[in-house]
C-alpha cells in the first residue's frame, strides 16, 4: 500500500505510465516495447493519469498484457507482475525489464510492425541511428586512434551545425545518405556525438 502510493506520488516520467484499463491490445503493445527498447518500466493499471486509483480486476487486464506482450510485440517481451490494493480497489503492476535482446516492435495504427522507444512520459518511433546503434554494439569498432579527412571534416560539420537534424547533416555533409548514417553510429558509439531525442526531434551535438 505505501509503495503503490509512493509510486503514484512519482507520476508519470521515462519509466512509469498510468492506465486507467487496457482497452487496445495493440496501444498498449507499443507501451511495452518502448519501455523494453529503453530502461524498463512499470505500467500501474487501475490508475488514471492524474494518480487517482480506479481499481480494476487484475485478472482481465493480466490476460491483455499476456496477449499484448505476446502477440504484438516481436521478439517477445517478458514481464512480472503484482497486484496492490488499496481500501477496496485493486491495481495491477506490469513490470518490463531492459531488454538486451533490441529492438522489439509492434504494429502501429495502421498494423505497420515499428520500433518504439520511450522519452519521458512519451512513446516515440526510434530512428534508424539508433536502431543501427542498438545493432552496432553487438560488434566491437574499436576508436581508432586519428580520424581520416572524411571523418574530421563530418565531425566539424556536426559542430557548426548543432544542434544538428539528420537531414541536415544529409544536406551539409554533401555525403551519400548511408554514409552518414553509418558515421553518426560510430561517432555516437565512440563517445564523441551525442543524440538528443525528445518529442520535438532528434538533434545530435558533439559531446
Amino acid at each position: 500500500m505505501d509503495t503503490l502510493k509512493a509510486y503514484i506520488r512519482e507520476g508519470e516520467h521515462q519509466q512509469q505510465d498510468f492506465k486507467f484499463r487496457i482497452d487496445d491490445a495493440k496501444k498498449i503493445a507499443r507501451t511495452l516495447t518502448a519501455f523494453a527498447n529503453t530502461d524498463g518500466g512499470r505500467l500501474l493499471i487501475g490508475v488514471k493519469d492524474n494518480g487517482k486509483v480506479t481499481g480494476i480486476h487484475p485478472e482481465e487486464e493480466f490476460h491483455m498484457i499476456q496477449g499484448a506482450a505476446e502477440m504484438y510485440c516481436k521478439p517477445a517481451i517478458p514481464f512480472e507482475s503484482q497486484v496492490w490494493q488499496d481500501k477496496h480497489k485493486l491495481v495491477l503492476e506490469i513490470r518490463i525489464a531492459p531488454s538486451e535482446n533490441k529492438p522489439h516492435k509492434s504494429p502501429d495504427e495502421n498494423g505497420v510492425w515499428k520500433t518504439y522507444i520511450r522519452r519521458d512520459d512519451h512513446t516515440l518511433l526510434a530512428n534508424k541511428i539508433l536502431i543501427g546503434l542498438w545493432k552496432q554494439k553487438k560488434f566491437n569498432h574499436a576508436k581508432p586512434e586519428k580520424f581520416d579527412e572524411e571523418e574530421l571534416a563530418f565531425l566539424k560539420v556536426i559542430k557548426q551545425e548543432e544542434p544538428a537534424t539528420l537531414s541536415r547533416l544529409y544536406r551539409k555533409s554533401e555525403l551519400p545518405k548511408s554514409r552518414v548514417d553509418k558515421l553518426l553510429i560510430l561517432f555516437i558509439s565512440w563517445d564523441l556525438v551525442a543524440m538528443d531525442i525528445s518529442e520535438e526531434g532528434t538533434f545530435y551535438r558533439l559531446k
